[in-house]
């Protein structure tokens, strides 16, 4: 009970801690040139390499797990630190990103691309689904299309502070965005889809939802199906988002082609094809930044019989 009782105060106090941290770096953010901050930030995302010996190993693990037949071991190491140092760099930019309110504000460090394909989609008045992953500053994909007038529900798992999930949903909601649980508010992410609004969402975690074994870079692993099931029952339109740091410091926005959805008549069979469509455009983004995604995160955790169905 002791026990139990010292690991709850514990964690409150280290919540507490980073909260506070957060909000000092939001705050002083502001105070920072754009690229003196994400140095700042980068040095900090490295120091994290070295102190944080889970997060290293699992990003290690993952990466020869993925990489190990096309790079040496020294290439993933090299490659595992490149990881924590992006991390930092573009964890440094959703902190800034904090304090802008306007898509003016973001004209001035990033490029977009072929944002037209979201305004033809969205014109069909049949709803649209921005699907994304955690590539880059993958919070801004959030923003980006919330300043552009899309009002979306944003799909996510809860931070484990329930302080620290309040202070990014609020963000979100300010933005013009609404932040829903994952796995809830099934109704209401229908209805907004069938009167042509808009949803963003992630599906490139092993979260406890109901989910499908699929090839993710080879490897079999549990993905949530929500995205594929909201696509195939109202018709929306599936626009790929994404955002990575490119090597002139600028941030850079990429929307892709409509997804053309797989139908077979066979409801099971049109979840797993059209679910594994979206984990290989994940995956493609992937391989063109491998630095920018989070190997730290246990993608291949849930083994083939322990999936939620």
């Amino acid at each position: 009970m002791k026990s139990k009782k010292f690991k709850k105060i514990r964690r409150k106090i280290r919540y507490s801690f980073i909260l506070g941290l957060v909000r000092f770096m939001i705050f002083i953010s502001r105070f920072f040139p754009r690229k003196l901050w994400l140095t700042l930030l980068g040095w900090l995302g490295l120091m994290a390499y070295y102190i944080s010996s889970r997060s290293r190993s699992l990003t290690i693990k993952h990466l020869t797990l993925v990489f190990g037949k096309e790079k040496t071991a020294q290439e993933i190491k090299n490659l595992s630190r490149e990881v924590f140092i992006m991390m930092g760099k573009n964890g440094g930019e959703i902190i800034r990103s904090f304090n802008y309110y306007k898509l003016s504000d973001f004209d001035k460090f990033r490029v977009v691309h072929n944002p037209e394909i979201a305004e033809r989609a969205y014109a069909k008045g049949k709803g649209v689904i921005f699907l994304t992953g955690h590539c880059g500053a993958f919070e801004l994909a959030a923003t980006e299309v919330a300043l552009r007038g899309y009002k979306p529900l944003i799909i996510g798992t809860p931070l484990k502070d329930k302080r620290l999930t309040s202070l990014l949903w609020k963000q979100r909601s300010k933005l013009g965005s609404a932040a829903i649980e994952r796995g809830k508010e099934t109704v209401r992410m229908l209805k907004t889809l069938k009167s042509g609004g808009t949803i963003g969402i992630l599906i490139d975690q092993d979260t406890r939802v109901k989910s499908v074994f699929v090839n993710f870079f080879g490897i079999p692993c549990a993905t949530p199906v929500g995205a594929t099931i909201l696509a195939l029952k109202t018709g929306a339109a599936v626009v790929p988002l994404f955002y990575h740091l490119r090597d002139d410091g600028m941030q850079e926005a990429n929307f892709y082609p409509e997804v053309e959805l797989v139908r077979t008549g066979n409801e099971e069979e049109e979840i797993q094809i059209n679910t594994q469509m979206f984990n290989d455009i994940i995956e493609r983004e992937i391989r063109k930044h491998p630095a920018q995604w989070l190997w730290m995160h246990e993608r291949w955790k849930t083994k083939p019989g322990e999936e939620i169905r």
